[in-house]
């Protein structure tokens, strides 16, 4: 219908290019149009102003001769005042720009180790734009953005970087814990050997009470029983705590305690052993 009426709508965001007898005469703006198809005019065709997005996927490989896929997306567009360069100049522009990209691509990542790849994908963006830019505004393309959005490894090289990972994880958990049972064996042994002082403290301080009773004892008895020796009372004191130690191990159930050697004859023994044992430790 509008080729009858000899006009044409050219869409928002799009621009037209107008031929006469073959010739490019005008770049038509989004709009109405009158196209005089009688006189020669015709539209060779439209070109879109909209911001576009290529996706590429390049195979390529590592100074350390590791195979990867590099995954490019560039965004661009056609420029209003270059459109009919933009449109007559190119015929494939997608396969144009993949090409400049492979050949930017292929040229930084060799140079790079694959941990220094991934450590340095905006750097690789960079050159890939700073190409395009150059190369594509001489046909009127805009390039907005390079992204550099994934490097693809082949599988087993990244089951073999997880596994260095997980190992260097594991190494570093064994130290951490292998330090922590250390800390834990020194604070118990600090423990115990705080427990062991104070026990020592409390078990000397015993006896130092019971060589103080003794001897105040020894020395009472001493001055109200006129005659009797020092020794006379300390032998009796033994004997007497020696009967009150075999009644409390008789009125326990489940003793296990054995004098060897046990009878009365023993005694002046155990009295003398006991006697000696108290005074050296009273000396010390």
């Amino acid at each position: 219908m509008g080729n009858l009426l000899c006009c044409v709508q050219v869409d928002q965001s799009t621009v037209a290019m107008r031929e006469g007898f073959g010739k490019f005469e005008e770049v038509l703006q989004p709009g109405c149009h009158c196209m005089p198809w009688f006189l020669g005019k015709r539209i060779a065709g439209h070109l879109s102003l909209r911001l576009q997005q290529l996706d590429i996927k390049c195979e390529t490989k590592t100074k350390d001769n590791v195979f990867v896929n590099v995954v490019a997306s560039i965004q661009y567009r056609a420029l209003a005042d270059k459109a009919n360069e933009a449109f007559y100049k190119l015929s494939n522009t997608r396969g144009q720009i993949q090409a400049y990209v492979f050949d930017v691509i292929r040229a930084s990542v060799p140079k790079l180790y694959l941990d220094d790849a991934f450590e340095q994908k905006n750097e690789i963006a960079k050159a890939v734009e700073e190409e395009l830019e150059k190369a594509m505004s001489a046909y009127g393309y805009e390039i907005v953005q390079t992204l550099i959005t994934d490097i693809e490894p082949d599988e087993h090289v990244k089951r073999a970087m997880n596994e260095i990972n997980a190992a260097a994880r594991m190494r570093l958990a064994a130290k951490e814990k292998a330090e922590a049972e250390k800390i834990l064996q020194i604070k118990r042994a600090e423990g115990e050997a705080e427990s062991k002082y104070l026990s020592g403290m409390g078990i000397a301080r015993q006896r130092q009470a019971i060589v103080d009773g003794l001897r105040d004892s020894v020395i009472g008895f001493s001055v109200n029983v006129p005659g009797t020796s020092a020794k006379d009372v300390m032998d009796m004191v033994l004997v007497t705590q020696y009967f009150d130690t075999l009644k409390e191990i008789g009125a326990a159930s489940k003793s296990s305690a054995v004098f060897i050697p046990h009878g009365p004859g023993a005694v002046r023994d155990v009295a003398s052993q006991i006697r000696d044992g108290l005074l050296q430790g009273s000396h010390q």
